[in-house]
């Protein structure tokens, strides 16, 4: 046996080895896996725009006006007029004076936090919330700076930090909204905090944009956060816009600065005119419809009803991603299993994703789910779990999960 297939081997046992599902068609509420119908509950197409009649034509539109690749980098012939006015909305929807387009969230936090490690000097010191998504801790690992992972969205334990290094240059970096345990981090606190120790602060709204706030804008605009308190908010094409790609919205002269420095957009191709039109429709109907935000959160809501009258843990979360903490990978694989069988597909997370012992099936509504397939996938859900022998009253809550350890930094 080779080491590779050693590992694998090790994985399985684990019960840590990922595979592929293949999906059939477009990324509805409900989805053909694997050959078998289900209700599509861990798709991050929050408000169900993948598959828009108008964000598919603007999207084949494009393909024929612009062709379907860009063809080169962004500094070299890679940026064209679509990308332009794309980034121009953005900005405007966002409040900001300037917004860049990258190829992907991976792309957009790890250039973004490099970059700005790097403008500050050696000396700086990037401060990431300890649950920040992987992309946030790769950019800090690319920073080459000093790292300081503070306790989860505990913005004491970041001003003590913050007071461990008064002086030198540094960065606070959080998502907005946690992707795996669907909680929003205390914007306003550590604005404030930014503010008073005179650091820079990355606010990544992969999860919050089009989900939550007035009109959709977020949860910086949710917490009545003046957008220019953040130097840069990040966010995503590919979630509730239903695209692909991603952007930094900032001010003019940062986001000249980001253009001339973020690596992973110096040396990438620039996103593909087909998936900017549909970015550009989506967030049209966004802006358009602010109900769309309205019906993800009421049927969030519908879904921790009815998970809690079957039984399931669900304090902690309070957006459209909703963690049914199990703790054991198998047991989580299991159930998994079982609901697929019941007609609900509700991903298994596992380690490294989250820590060790809060493996966990990750729930996430979409605004085009009716309240009536919600409450199914709730008893579906609640079936499967006491078929793998995991009674549902037995789960963890959310908070229970967030201890001071620092997981996913430590993580790969």
């Amino acid at each position: 046996m080779s080491d590779l297939e050693q590992r694998l081997a090790d994985l399985e046992d684990q019960g840590l080895r990922r595979r592929m599902r293949l999906v059939s068609g477009p990324q509805g509420s409900r989805v053909v896996l694997d050959g078998r119908p289900v209700l599509l509950l861990c798709s991050n197409n929050y408000l169900g725009l993948a598959e828009h009649q108008r964000v598919r034509e603007a999207a084949a539109d494009a393909a024929m006006r612009y062709g379907a690749g860009a063809g080169a980098s962004r500094l070299v012939s890679g940026t064209m007029s679509i990308h332009r006015r794309l980034e121009q909305r953005l900005a405007s929807f966002k409040g900001t004076e300037a917004a860049v387009l990258f190829g992907s969230g991976y792309l957009a936090n790890t250039g973004v936090v490099s970059a700005l490690a790097t403008a500050s000097g050696p000396d700086t010191v990037v401060y990431s919330d300890a649950l920040n998504h992987a992309s946030i801790v790769d950019g800090c690992r690319l920073a080459r700076a000093q790292t300081v992972v503070y306790d989860h969205c505990d913005t004491d334990h970041l001003r003590w930090c913050l007071e461990q290094h008064t002086g030198r240059p540094g960065i606070i970096v959080t998502d907005s909204v946690f992707s795996m345990d669907g909680d929003v981090a205390p914007l306003a606190d550590i604005v404030a905090l930014a503010r008073e120790f005179g650091v820079r602060l990355v606010v990544d709204e992969a999860h919050g944009t089009g989900c939550c706030g007035p009109e959709g804008r977020g949860a910086i605009a949710d917490a009545g956060v003046d957008p220019a308190a953040v130097d840069v908010i990040v966010g995503t094409l590919g979630k509730a816009l239903g695209s692909y790609g991603a952007f930094a919205a900032c001010s003019a002269t940062m986001a000249d600065y980001l253009t001339n420095t973020a690596r992973q957009l110096i040396f990438s191709t620039a996103p593909p005119p087909p998936s900017v039109a549909a970015a550009l429709a989506a967030l049209d109907l966004v802006i358009e419809d602010p109900s769309y935000a309205t019906r993800l959160q009421a049927n969030a809501n519908t879904l921790r009803d009815a998970l809690a009258r079957e039984g399931f843990e669900v304090a902690g979360a309070s957006t459209q991603i909703i963690p049914l903490i199990v703790g054991d990978a198998a047991l989580a694989m299991r159930i998994c299993e079982l609901a697929i069988e019941g007609g609900v597909f509700a991903q298994a997370i596992r380690p490294p994703t989250v820590p060790e012992g809060t493996s966990r099936l990750r729930l996430a509504v979409m605004a085009s789910h009716t309240k009536a397939e919600l409450r199914e996938a709730a008893a579906v859900l609640a079936r499967a779990a006491m078929q793998a022998g995991f009674r549902p009253a037995s789960g963890l809550p959310v908070a229970a999960t967030q201890g001071p350890a620092s997981p996913r930094h430590a993580a790969a």
